[in-house]
């Protein structure tokens, strides 16, 4: 890192940490699950660089880090193929019913009563979101016969003829997918993009696949899409109120609101239903996007400290 400068580490969130420590430290990086707001900024009255080991950076209070003078860079580009692959991942699981055959055989059930699947080649897949990692899951959707639509306010007419996709709107998109995948950047502008109205939207029976954000969807309408047979499944990388999940019993001793309650019980239902496939945000986690999150941090820190930032957030 760099020269003259001393690194200090840490396995627990910044929030749960005694900074104390550090408070004099000049740059600080953070996972997803670190919130980096007003008061922890406090914290770090010599802080200049705040270096997320993420592409997204909802975690960070960015007007607090411009009142500060506090820049803010991230890692744009590291597993667009890898959060694609898991996508399709997810998608088999749910068409090939690989979570349940495992479940059955491993409990000494060889029968293939209620396993029939569907195969993929043919059927139209939705991409909402068609950055780097959508671009990838429309590679991979075509390489499977899929026809594709993709939903995204920045259009590339050159790759959409070259890949053979369309674009179109969320409403068409919607109403006529088989599997509809989200890959959008999570905001407040897109908090529960997919709500109660959007999802009534959808064709009966798809499936929803999220490995973007858990607020991308409202955890409510949800539930209710797939008791209705709106949805015949979902595969879930994200959740919404994910970060409450390990400490619910430590929130459930406390004084939390009833919204925060109410939504580790509508996880825990989801969780439990067995058209449902969840894996524990893990979808960028290979062991080449790791190096490459690693490598760009360290990048990001070193640039920095020469004068030269880079991946700077506006």
């Amino acid at each position: 890192m760099l020269a003259g400068h001393t690194s200090s580490f840490t396995p627990q969130k910044i929030q749960e940490t005694d900074l104390s420590p550090y408070q004099d430290s000049e740059a600080i990086s953070v996972f997803i699950y670190s919130r980096v707001d007003r008061a922890i900024l406090d914290k770090f009255p010599q802080l200049k660089l705040v270096a997320t080991r993420s592409t997204g950076f909802d975690h960070i209070d960015l007007a607090a880090c411009r009142e500060r003078g506090v820049l803010v860079c991230n890692v744009p580009a590291y597993g667009e193929n890898t959060v694609a692959e898991h996508t399709f991942a997810l998608i088999l699981s749910l068409s090939r019913h690989i979570h349940k055959s495992y479940v059955r055989v491993a409990q000494g059930n060889f029968s293939r009563e209620g396993l029939v699947g569907f195969d993929l080649k043919g059927r139209t897949l939705g991409v909402i979101g068609a950055g780097r990692i959508g671009m990838h899951v429309i590679k991979i959707a075509r390489g499977f016969g899929m026809n594709v639509l993709a939903a995204d306010a920045r259009q590339d007419h050159f790759l959409a003829e070259l890949l053979n996709f369309r674009y179109v709107p969320v409403e068409e998109l919607l109403a006529q997918s088989d599997i509809i995948s989200l890959h959008l950047p999570y905001s407040t502008a897109t908090h529960h993009f997919l709500n109660a109205e959007r999802l009534r939207m959808a064709r009966k029976g798809a499936l929803l696949i999220n490995t973007a954000r858990g607020g991308l969807v409202d955890t409510a309408a949800l539930l209710q899409a797939l008791d209705d047979g709106t949805l015949a499944g979902a595969g879930l990388d994200v959740l919404e109120g994910e970060q409450y999940m390990e400490k619910e019993q430590e929130l459930l001793r406390s004084e939390q609101t009833a919204e925060v309650l109410r939504t580790i019980v509508q996880d825990h239902i989801l969780l439990h239903r067995a058209n449902v496939v969840f894996t524990p945000h893990n979808a960028f986690n290979s062991h080449e996007a790791l190096l490459r999150i690693l490598s760009t941090t360290a990048e990001n820190i070193n640039t920095f400290g020469r004068g030269n930032p880079v991946n700077l957030v506006d």
